[in-house]
């Protein structure tokens, strides 16, 4: 196993636990935001969201855009 894949074994949990952490605090601005806020419809947008911008990084690492990071 290289460096990079320990540190993957290592920090996958934390990765995970800070994902939910952005998804559940978008998921409190829905409900305050919408008075009667579909809460599923709300977690499929978010969720949503979250893919784009994954989609967006996962792009920006094949340009090479944090080679150097």
């Amino acid at each position: 196993m290289d460096t990079q894949q320990k540190e993957y074994e290592k920090m996958k949990g934390e990765i995970e636990t800070e994902i939910r952490a952005i998804f559940k605090a978008n998921m409190k601005i829905f409900d305050w935001d919408i008075p009667e806020n579909d809460e599923r419809k709300s977690a499929r947008l978010i969720i949503r969201a979250m893919e784009e911008a994954i989609s967006r990084l996962k792009d920006e690492i094949e340009a090479g855009k944090y080679d150097n990071y």
